[in-house]
């Protein structure tokens, strides 16, 4: 186990994020140098460790400090038939691992899920009763310019919501539904019931810093819940455009290496297009969650 206690941590933007210097993540880590970490990241929201070489289980024990690995979610049949399939791995822990790649394999399958083009804001999981608490992110192939991540900081834009707002959204709860798009809001209307879909209050307590934060995205948010529509898009398209307020982003511009993490309670996340014809391969894992409250 590594012995060195202290680490360098050096911000990255005013907004969150952070680059963290010093560790080897290959090497089982100390209890100190965990609380560090869960330190750092607690100021910083989004941290980056550089030029990291890790294997698949390098990875999930890394992600193991911080809780219960995440199990994969998988799309309904109706979904995955006009989206991406996914193929994954033959392996004990395949199903707590997800490849995020515009690769396809020699019969021309996806090897993984959401491979190409932009990604608009989005919450990893949102859409359960129990949204994963954390994401970890490895960039194994890149392609040469482009699919930057990018982190914005939801409790500066819970502290932005002009006051009468806050005020009149207290206590209400937004619909989530992820109809596995990259780029296009997911609908509200017709059937939902075979598609997942959960309610989360507008503005949730994280539950580890006892801190506000807004709790949607222009993705999978769709409506207020006992609002009518109109009234609804109005207060989402305000909250949106707060969330996504240039001063609160930090966007990572990937190198090979790159091990990446954060927080899905105080952050939305998005990724910039990139040329469809380059590989691009990044290896994901998640830690559950809890039930969120405001």
């Amino acid at each position: 186990m590594q012995d060195v206690i202290d680490i360098e941590v050096k911000p990255l933007s005013p907004a969150c994020g952070a680059e963290i210097k010093g560790l080897d993540l290959t090497k089982p880590l100390s209890r100190n140098q965990v609380d560090a970490i869960k330190d750092a990241w607690g100021k910083h929201l989004v941290l980056v460790f550089r030029g990291q070489n890790l294997t698949q289980d390098d990875q999930l024990r890394f992600a193991s400090y911080f809780g219960d690995l995440g199990i994969r979610k998988k799309a309904p049949e109706a979904l995955r038939s006009r989206n991406e399939g996914t193929v994954q791995e033959a392996n004990k822990d395949a199903n707590k691992v997800l490849l995020v790649s515009n690769i396809k394999d020699a019969e021309g399958k996806p090897i993984g899920a959401f491979g190409e083009g932009e990604f608009w804001f989005h919450i990893d999981s949102g859409y359960t009763p129990r949204p994963y608490r954390y994401t970890f992110l490895f960039a194994l192939e890149l392609p040469s310019r482009g699919g930057n991540t990018m982190f914005s900081n939801m409790y500066k834009a819970y502290e932005a919501v002009p006051q009468a707002l806050k005020d009149r959204l207290k206590g209400r709860k937004a619909l989530h539904i992820h109809e596995y798009n990259r780029a296009k809001q997911a609908s509200s209307s017709g059937d939902i019931s075979g598609i997942p879909h959960h309610y989360h209050p507008l503005f949730i307590t994280h539950p580890d810093t006892g801190r506000k934060t807004l709790f949607v995205d222009r993705l999978m948010t769709t409506r207020i819940a006992d609002m009518n529509q109109a009234e609804s898009d109005a207060i989402l398209d305000q909250l949106y455009e707060i969330g996504e307020r240039r001063e609160f982003i930090f966007e990572h511009e990937w190198k090979l290496g790159d091990f990446l993490m954060w927080d899905n309670r105080c952050t939305i996340h998005a990724r910039t297009d990139f040329p469809k014809e380059e590989r691009r391969l990044l290896r994901r894992c998640t830690v559950e969650g809890e039930p969120l409250h405001e």
